[in-house]
């Protein structure tokens, strides 16, 4: 079945919620820690019925790709760029993933890319702006 085409566009951080104390429990570099910090991350979505192409664009050029289909494995990067495998799933309109540390869910709520990563108890919330 072809799944909607909600999720393909060109998203720009705009806001986020308890990013220093979920970085914190994931272990994340300090050095990464302040790179990531109202970083102005373009996040960049193709979809394809349930093929995805995930984007994020850093500020200074490096960017990060994860390709996936729901439902199937595939290999995928942390945001600290850890490789791992997971099985991206479809619940209720969101994207959800199991991360090694985290689990992290996508969805598209009044136009923005909204993004919510849950570890032990600790909700990091972030939300980008479509831009294209």
């Amino acid at each position: 079945p072809k799944g909607t085409m909600a999720f393909t566009g060109k998203y720009e951080f705009e806001a986020d919620e308890n990013y220093d104390a979920f970085v914190q429990k994931i272990g994340l570099p300090s050095e990464k820690v302040e790179m990531g910090r109202n970083c102005k991350i373009v996040t960049e979505v193709v979809q394809n019925g349930n093929d995805f192409t995930w984007t994020q664009h850093f500020p200074g050029g490096r960017s990060t790709t994860n390709s996936f289909t729901v439902g199937s494995e595939a290999d995928m990067e942390t945001f600290g760029g850890k490789k791992f495998k997971a099985t991206v799933k479809m619940e209720d309109g969101k994207l959800v993933a199991d991360f090694p540390n985290y689990r992290h869910t996508a969805e598209i709520s009044g136009g923005k890319l909204v993004e919510i990563s849950t570890s032990s108890g600790v909700v990091y919330k972030r939300t980008s702006k479509k831009i294209a």
